[in-house]
């Protein structure tokens, strides 16, 4: 068999294993070693499967993952997402659709503090969805928006998903969360203007909620104000140069330890149960970086990679088609598969695709990660929609039903950007020269 042959028979291998069950991270490195053993040699498939391993779970440079999940988790079991929320609640609750308002800016925050999608969802189906409940508020909108806005942890800094885009892409994770500002406050606004336009033309959707004094609202501005502050430390730090990406992570998992000891939030309990849940979700991404980059040796041997960048870049169509062809890839394939795992598998064959047209690869980064927001909302893995049915047990069919309309404010915010990348790149231009 030719080497191309190989490649494409070892990328059908994958898929596959992966429908059974397997982890993608091993499936990888298991078709990757085999695939490079048979056109190189064994011994030189060993070697590659003994230093990419190691290489991976030993460079310093990726524990920032570790660091990172770590600091989610302690602010999830500290409890951090109901005192954001409760803050957002006391300012807008009040106006029809409040607390589904109130639910996308505690998200929002709550996902600038974990970088994770499901992890904001499962938070915000248990503290919020039964808030909603409360005042009346209809399932397909309490659901629907909790769904949604959950995914905002994948694309508000520090997002675990941006900064495996970084690693694996060799980009600048300063540069890259500082690009995803702009999209995710884009995509909160319209995730506001669709909730407060669907409640004005249907009020049984979300009733208005009580109204807080302005004493309460100003009280309640502490809990907010101590998260800014975690988060200006961690990405100005990040901005500026006085951090490594490594050590903002340790910075910012450090500032939320203290600040739940100092509110008594957590006890020893807890911050052990938030260490071994971060054990285990760091394991599983650095074992899916591990496994791309083993698959991805495998790929560089078969020429794949250059020769599908070759053939793209020479179709004799616009590259902006090129390059919607090839988030459309993303967004299906994230449907199916994991939406991390899947950005791990195809992002090594497409980059040099893109890099190839002439598109800048932090706005690939960022507008990348706005359709793996949208494969985290469809069918049939649609992890997000999954977590809210699994914790609040209501049908798939009423989540979905209001899911759909805050599909299209992602797909919107996708179309903006596409037409002007300034909006994406402006940040990182103008504080990171």
């Amino acid at each position: 068999m030719s080497e191309v042959t190989v490649g494409l028979l070892g990328m059908a291998v994958v898929l596959c294993l992966f429908l059974t069950g397997i982890e993608l991270g091993f499936a990888m490195a298991l078709v990757g070693f085999l695939g490079f053993s048979y056109i190189v040699s064994f011994q030189a498939g060993l070697n590659l499967l003994a230093k990419d391993v190691f290489h991976v779970f030993a460079d310093y440079g990726f524990t920032v993952i570790p660091l990172f999940v770590l600091m989610g988790q302690i602010a999830f079991n500290a409890g951090i997402a109901k005192r954001l929320y409760d803050t957002s609640y006391k300012f807008i609750g009040h106006i029809p659709g409040g607390l589904a308002m109130a639910t996308v800016v505690g998200a929002a925050a709550f996902g600038a503090i974990t970088g994770s999608s499901p992890a904001t969802a499962a938070t915000f189906a248990s503290v919020a969805v039964p808030e909603m409940d409360q005042y009346g508020y209809r399932k397909k909108l309490s659901t629907g928006i909790v769904s949604t806005c959950g995914t905002l942890g994948s694309l508000i800094p520090p997002s675990v998903t941006l900064i495996v885009f970084g690693i694996i892409t060799e980009q600048s994770i300063g540069r890259l969360f500082l690009a995803a500002i702009i999209p995710g406050l884009i995509i909160s606004f319209f995730l506001f203007s669709i909730v407060y336009g669907w409640c004005r033309i249907d009020p049984s959707l979300g009733p208005k909620g009580e109204k807080s004094t302005w004493k309460e609202r100003m009280v309640s501005l502490k809990d907010v104000i101590w998260v800014l502050i975690i988060f200006l430390i961690v990405i100005g730090g990040l901005t500026w140069g006085y951090f490594t990406p490594t050590e903002a992570g340790s910075v910012g998992t450090f500032a939320v330890l203290l600040l739940s000891i100092a509110k008594r939030d957590i006890n020893f309990k807890g911050f052990i149960k938030s260490i071994g849940e971060a054990l285990r979700t760091a394991c599983m991404v650095l074992m899916l970086i591990a496994g791309s980059t083993i698959f991805g040796h495998f790929l560089v041997v078969t020429k794949i990679p250059m020769l599908a960048a070759d053939w793209i870049v020479e179709l004799p169509y616009p590259h902006f088609l090129i390059m919607i062809f090839i988030l459309l890839i993303y967004e299906i394939g994230g449907s199916f598969i994991d939406d991390l795992a899947f950005m791990v598998l195809a992002t090594p064959i497409f980059f040099p695709v893109v890099i190839k047209l002439g598109y800048d690869p932090i706005w690939f980064g960022v507008i990348l990660h706005i359709f793996v927001m949208i494969g985290c909302l469809i069918p049939p893995v649609a992890i997000n929609v999954f977590v809210v049915k699994n914790i609040t047990k209501i049908p798939f069919g009423v989540i979905y039903s209001g899911v759909v309309p805050f599909l299209i404010s992602y797909v919107i915010c996708a179309a903006i950007l596409f037409l002007f990348p300034q909006l994406t790149l402006f940040l990182p231009s103008v504080l990171m020269k």
